[in-house]
């Protein structure tokens, strides 16, 4: 089968899939026309867009977009030509869901049911041609970590993202600042760089840190080049945002044994169990509090948990196969059709 593949934002979740496509399938990667002409000559680029992607289609018996974004919006508004499917996993749904026309695109992978359940909302017409396949992470990779070795507790908290006010990171210092209130040997590590949309938010941080005087207790990393090894030195991994996909920092966190606790983002519960969840902040400290106070078997048996959940729901090696038989179908009612007009 010839396949496309357009893929115009981060490569981090797609490596593992686009080595499955081609290791079973003759693939071409789609790579838009270079060219740098001024903006008075804006109608000739999107010419020269709309021409080079229109071929790649008519080549192809099938086209995977990895990110139903821009390109995908584009492909959608051309003449149908080949099978369409496409991977969204969170931000698309509000910044690209109602530029694309739903209608010639063949199948639509959602991470999490709950993202499936607000898809299907907004565009109850293309419900049909939703396929849950879950994010999910390298198990191959954690091999060694993923076997549970004895771990003193040792108080340090950790928070690994793009720092932006959707992880809610400023809101994560303020009820830390209420567990040091309580106890006070806890450590905050906070991992990861500035979002280019915000850049004043590390500067609030900073200041919040300061302004309640937690300098001695709370860590900034800035971006983490070794992430299983900064993993290995947290006890308990927190995702505190108000909206993901299906957050694959917590999987890679758990395979590296430590304990989670997550806020409860619509889709949430699909990766952790009620005893990880918490709405508020007290909650929070309460969770923090309890999870310190088991013996070390109970840690090592909530971690076990957590580790379980990812190996059963979370392993690329099923999913990237999910995602090719899904492309193989609409692939193969294409190839069918092109045989019965033949």
């Amino acid at each position: 089968m010839r396949i496309g593949i357009a893929i115009e934002d981060t490569w981090a979740f797609f490596k593992e899939v686009e080595e499955e496509l081609s290791s079973h399938h003759q693939t071409a990667l789609f790579k838009p026309p270079q060219f740098s002409l001024p903006v008075f000559n804006e109608r000739v680029n999107r010419y020269l867009l709309h021409r080079d992607l229109s071929f790649f289609m008519r080549s192809n018996q099938v086209v995977f977009f990895e990110w139903a974004s821009g390109l995908l919006a584009t492909a959608s508004r051309l003449p149908k030509q080949c099978g369409i499917v496409t991977r969204l996993h969170r931000y698309e749904l509000y910044k690209w869901a109602d530029r694309i026309n739903w209608d010639v695109v063949d199948r639509v992978i959602l991470v999490t049911e709950a993202k499936g359940r607000e898809f299907s909302g907004r565009f109850p017409d293309q419900a049909g041609k939703i396929v849950i396949i879950p994010e999910a992470i390298s198990l191959d990779r954690f091999a060694a970590d993923l076997q549970i070795k004895p771990k003193d507790f040792s108080g340090n908290l950790g928070i690994m993202c793009n720092l932006s006010p959707r992880k809610r990171v400023y809101e994560l210092i303020l009820a830390f600042y209420e567990l040091n209130c309580r106890r006070e040997d806890f450590h905050l590590h906070i991992g990861g760089g500035p979002h280019p949309g915000f850049p004043d938010y590390p500067s609030a941080l900073y200041s919040l840190v300061a302004g309640l005087k937690l300098q001695d207790k709370v860590t900034f990393y800035g971006n983490i080049t070794d992430p299983q090894d900064w993993y290995r030195t947290i006890d308990i991994f927190i995702s505190n945002s108000y909206s993901e996909g299906l957050q694959v920092s917590p999987m890679e966190a758990i395979a590296c044994g430590c304990f989670c606790l997550s806020h409860r983002w619509d889709g949430a519960d699909e990766l952790f169990p009620e005893t990880s969840l918490f709405y508020t902040d007290r909650e929070l400290v309460e969770r923090i509090l309890a999870y310190a106070e088991l013996s070390h078997a109970d840690r090592m048996a909530r971690i076990a948990g957590l580790q379980e959940i990812v190996r059963r729901h979370h392993d690329i090696a099923r999913t990237r196969i999910q995602i090719r038989e899904v492309v193989e179908e609409v692939a193969g009612l294409y190839q069918d059709n092109a045989g019965r007009q033949g």
